[in-house]
């Protein structure tokens, strides 16, 4: 039987800079996951609804927390599904809570490397004045040494000072001016993937607050999932859909599709 992968949903777009409305996600890809529309099968042969392999422990609480109290909440929430000895797929939300999710992540697992897809480096220091700005995750988890390895891929809007950031901190950086096509990327500590569904060109997801021309395919997203080799994909993050701007559920039913394929990546390999 294979290991469970638990979802978990942290409705919160509270450190959005542009638009809000990423918070409602969690449920509409819980919606989009029983659409009729499709199945419960992975490509790769698993059933999803298959009891035993993907529970929904449903969405985090932050009624009456402050920004602080629900980056807390988000770590004790994750802490708790660890603890449980089941593996986190995280439905964000925006991509704030990528940092106390990993905040969680290393309490168990002190040495992990980061796959990170994403239009956007995150990487600023502070933006708009502040340093928890979805702009910003990456450089909290870089300078708590959250992660030991930080892999980019699908960037193409670094600034100069993501540049420097990029530098400072020693992230891998595949960006799309050097796309040839999906790679297989390999790592050698237990890996998080968290990612950003403006990694996708708008052309394939229009239910993102920050479209930014001349992304991935969703079929590109998929290829690499299935390539990426580690030792054991120990956790994930779906993050910055934005439901309000989806025309129809097309978006949803990508990021359904990438649910699946995550959580099929999180089963634990066989001894």
């Amino acid at each position: 039987m294979p290991n469970v992968v638990t979802l978990l949903g942290v409705p919160f777009d509270g450190e959005s800079s542009f638009l809000r409305g990423a918070a409602g996600a969690p449920q509409a890809i819980r919606e989009a996951l029983r659409l009729e529309s499709s199945n419960t099968w992975t490509e790769g042969g698993l059933n999803v609804a298959e009891p035993g392999v993907l529970i929904d422990a449903g969405d985090l609480d932050f009624t009456g927390l402050d920004h602080p109290a629900i980056r807390a909440r988000i770590e004790a929430g994750v802490a708790e599904v660890l603890d449980s000895g089941s593996i986190p797929l995280v439905l964000g939300g925006d991509h704030s809570i990528t940092y106390p999710v990993l905040r969680a992540m290393a309490g168990q697992y002190p040495e992990i490397d980061v796959l990170h897809f994403d239009a956007h480096g995150d990487l600023y220091d502070s933006y708009e004045g502040n340093r928890f700005s979805h702009a910003c995750p990456f450089a909290r988890i870089m300078e708590e040494k959250l992660a030991r390895r930080l892999v980019q891929i699908g960037i193409r809007t670094l600034s100069q000072h993501q540049r420097d950031q990029v530098a400072r901190f020693g992230v891998e950086v595949h960006e799309m001016r050097d796309w040839t096509g999906p790679t297989t990327l390999t790592f050698t500590r237990p890996l998080y993937i968290s990612l950003d569904i403006d990694v996708l060109d708008p052309a394939f997801a229009h239910g993102i607050s920050h479209p930014e021309p001349g992304g991935l395919s969703v079929r590109d997203v998929v290829a690499i999932l299935q390539r990426v080799q580690a030792p054991q994909i120990v956790g994930a993050d779906l993050v910055e859909f934005n439901p309000l701007n989806d025309s129809s559920p097309r978006t949803g039913l990508v990021a359904a599709k990438f649910v699946k394929e995550l959580a099929e990546r999180l089963q634990p390999k066989a001894a």
